[in-house]
């Protein structure tokens, strides 16, 4: 937490100036990211293209809570993956007065609980009941302030009576997938949070449990926030992003793409696919 306090004063202190009016202030932005593969590859894309554009795009990884209450007091400029209806429902609640919805650019992101192919016995989140000793009484998530967390935790493991048999283990998105892949490579049983959009279901044979009594909620939509008086102060990057979508295809690409490029490397990573895929970026981001 007092890293995350830190990292929001920095930003805060990089923000002090734009209200002074000069033109290379106006054009800073503060993006504030969470650490899901699918913020780290629309981050990076924006970082890129916007620097082409003249501005200064500073990024911030935080979790999902300190990002919302950063663009809340006008910390952080911008946030590219709001997923609402459900998952992230409560901060938008707490905050959303204060916040500019700026659009969505993909509309089937789904919340998960996943097991290899090879568990061919288990095929619901009902068949969890009963099988807790296979897995160690775990299931393997992500970062505990992850709207995903709290679905699971809160919705799918009491509906479907498993608190007494598994834990979820919370640590971040890259741990939760070290272990994935070392219990495929040794074909041990593991059983993750996980969602859609994400590249893991092309490199790994997953399959995600049924989910019948609805738990894990419904297909949602990935928005576009800006603090408050986004539109106004940034009206070409508003534009750019009310016309900004993905589909499956170009995402799980661009996810590849940075993913596959190790740490340090995502904006030329990003500015590659970008490179390749003129048809997509000129679609919201067009040549001047």
């Amino acid at each position: 937490m007092i890293a995350l306090l830190a990292a929001l004063a920095l930003v805060a202190a990089g923000c002090g100036g734009r209200e002074a009016g000069t033109g290379e202030e106006e054009k800073t932005i503060n993006i504030g990211y969470i650490a899901w593969d699918e913020d780290i590859a629309v981050t990076n894309l924006f970082k890129v293209l916007l620097e082409e554009r003249g501005y200064t795009v500073n990024t911030t990884e935080l979790e999902a809570g300190p990002t919302f209450a950063g663009l809340a007091q006008g910390n952080l400029d911008l946030f590219l993956d709001g997923w609402l209806p459900q998952t992230h429902a409560d901060y938008w609640q707490q905050y959303g007065e204060r916040l500019e919805d700026l659009g969505v650019w993909y509309d089937q992101a789904t919340l998960n609980i996943a097991v290899p192919e090879y568990l061919t016995d288990i095929n619901s989140i009902e068949d969890l009941k009963g099988r807790g000793a296979e897995f160690d009484g775990t299931i393997t998530g992500i970062d505990p302030g992850a709207g995903l967390t709290r679905t699971t935790e809160q919705s799918a493991i009491p509906e479907y009576g498993l608190q007494d048999e598994y834990t979820l283990q919370t640590s971040s998105t890259t741990a939760m997938l070290a272990s994935l892949e070392k219990s495929i490579n040794e074909q041990q049983p593991i059983v993750v949070t996980l969602w859609h959009p994400h590249w893991a279901y092309a490199r790994y044979p997953l399959k995600d449990l049924q989910d019948p009594r609805g738990a894990m909620g419904g297909a949602e939509q990935l928005h576009s926030i800006g603090r408050q008086g986004f539109g106004q102060d940034f009206p070409e990057i508003t534009e750019m992003l009310q016309k900004f979508r993905l589909n499956d295809e170009q995402l799980a690409s661009l996810e590849n793409e940075i993913n596959s490029a190790g740490k340090g490397q995502e904006p030329e990573a990003a500015r590659r696919w970008a490179e390749a895929n003129p048809d997509v970026i000129n679609s919201f981001a067009p040549p001047r």
